[in-house]
C-alpha cells in the first residue's frame, strides 16, 4: 500500500480508533541564578558617610563599593549575588541586617577598609565574626567605631536595638559555626596571595553581623590609616587581585553543606 492510500484511509477512520497523544510540554529555562547559592556582599559606608579617608584622600565608601562590584561580576553564573548598595547611598545598619534576611542569603559579607583603632602600622587583610564579647582590644574597638555610625550620620537605632536585645537567643548554632568556618576558610585561602594583618581571624559585636539566620562575615580588605595599604586599595589593578582572591574564595566556601 503506497503511502498516499494509508494516509487517505486513515483520515477516513473514527477519531477514536486512533491514540491520543498529549503534547510533551517543553522544559521551561529557570530565571537567572535560580538554585544558586545567595550572597550578600556589603559595601561599608557609602552617600554621606565616607567611612575611612587615607592621608592621599582615599574614601572608603568608594574602594569597598568597587571591590564589592568586581567580585559580583566574577561570580556570576555560580553564585546569586544581591548588593546592599549598588551607588554612593547611605545605608543604615539595621538595613543591611534586614537586606541579607530578606534575601534569604546563604551568607552575608560587609566589605570594610577602615582605620585601624589607635595602631597606623596595623595593615593587611582580616575577617571579623560576630561574639558578644571581642576576641581583643582592637577588635572591639574597631566595632565600636563601626556601631556608632548611624548615630553620627542621623539614622535612627531603635530597630538595631531591638536586633541586638534578641540576638543571642535566636542565633543559631549552625549561623554560629557557618560563619566561623566561612571566616577561617577566608583567611586560609586568602593568605597564600594577599598580606594578611596579624592575627587576622577576630572577633566581635558587629552590628551589620546581627543577623540571627544568616552566617555573617566582615572583611577588612586593607586599612586606608595605614600608607602602603592605602597605596594598595587606591590602585585599580590591586583592588582587582583583591577582588578576584575574595571571588575564589567565597566560591569555594559555598560549596560547603554549612551554605545550602
Amino acid at each position: 500500500m503506497n503511502r498516499r492510500l494509508l494516509l487517505r484511509l486513515l483520515a477516513g477512520a473514527p477519531l477514536l480508533s486512533l491514540p491520543v497523544l498529549a503534547a510533551t510540554p517543553r522544559p521551561q529555562p529557570k530565571p537567572a541564578g535560580v538554585g544558586l547559592p545567595v550572597l550578600v556582599l556589603d559595601p561599608g559606608h557609602g552617600g554621606r558617610d565616607p567611612g575611612a579617608v587615607g592621608q592621599s584622600g582615599t574614601y572608603e565608601k568608594n574602594v569597598v563599593l568597587d571591590i564589592a562590584q568586581d567580585i559580583a561580576t566574577r561570580l556570576e553564573g555560580h553564585v546569586a549575588v544581591k548588593l546592599t548598595r549598588e551607588g554612593d547611598r547611605f545605608l543604615p545598619l539595621a538595613d543591611r541586617v534586614a537586606f541579607a534576611r530578606e534575601a534569604q542569603a546563604n551568607l552575608f559579607i560587609s566589605i570594610h577598609a577602615d582605620s585601624a583603632p589607635d595602631n597606623p602600622d596595623a595593615r593587611g587583610l582580616s575577617a571579623y565574626t560576630l561574639s558578644a564579647t571581642a576576641s581583643d582590644e582592637f577588635a572591639g574597638q574597631l566595632a565600636e567605631s563601626e556601631n556608632i555610625v548611624d548615630q553620627r550620620y542621623g539614622a535612627a537605632t531603635a530597630q538595631e536595638e531591638v536586633i541586638a536585645d534578641i540576638l543571642y537567643d535566636l542565633a543559631a548554632k549552625q549561623t554560629i559555626s557557618a560563619s566561623r568556618f566561612a571566616k577561617s576558610a577566608l583567611i586560609k585561602g586568602a593568605g597564600r596571595d594577599l598580606p594578611l594583618l596579624d592575627n587576622p581571624k577576630r572577633a566581635a559585636n558587629f552590628a551589620v553581623l546581627r543577623a540571627p539566620d544568616v552566617p555573617s562575615l566582615l572583611i577588612e580588605t586593607g586599612f586606608l590609616s595605614n600608607p602602603q595599604d592605602e597605596d594598595i586599595l587606591r590602585n585599580r589593578k590591586d583592588r582587582q587581585q583583591i577582588a578576584a582572591v575574595l571571588a575564589r574564595e567565597i566560591k569555594t566556601i559555598l560549596r560547603n553543606p554549612l551554605f545550602s
